[in-house]
């Protein structure tokens, strides 16, 4: 295939991912509970899932966000009473963030309420075709994350 094709292709698909996400944020954060954000949500989830604390540098590391960014997030969480900030108490200058009983509900919630959204975007598309669509995305991650 010549680079023109390839860069054709690349473009399109760029493109589509693009303004999919877009939309699908804008589909996605219509649901959400009352003053939850997506990036709110995300954080959330993230601590759920991993059921341990992490520090507010390795979460903005995993959303690819900077320090600024996570901080501004965890303050609001924080103020919500989703999250609990502690210091470390080996080092006073590291902090250390855990999920709340009230965070693991608001979270639940969301997920409650973003779940039907998404089945329907999946069902409408064809659960073969996100299937396999699945594996590209990984991959294009994967490429995204190590550059």
């Amino acid at each position: 295939m010549t680079e023109a094709k390839v860069g054709d292709i690349g473009n399109a698909l760029f493109s589509e991912l693009l303004i999919t996400d877009q939309m699908a944020r804008a589909r996605l954060s219509r649901v959400l509970p009352k003053g939850m954000e997506l990036s709110h949500f995300a954080v959330l989830n993230l601590l759920a899932h991993a059921q341990e604390e992490r520090s507010p540098a390795q979460l903005a590391r995993a959303f690819h966000v900077t320090r600024g960014a996570m901080t501004n997030t965890l303050a609001k969480l924080e103020w919500a009473g989703y999250i609990h900030i502690r210091p470390d108490w080996d080092d006073a200058r590291r902090k250390f963030v855990a999920l709340s009983p009230a965070g693991r509900r608001a979270r639940d919630a969301a997920l409650t309420a973003l779940t039907p959204l998404i089945s329907e975007m999946v069902e409408t598309v064809g659960t073969d075709r996100a299937r396999t669509v699945l594996p590209v995305l990984r991959a294009l991650r994967k490429v995204l994350d190590s550059g």
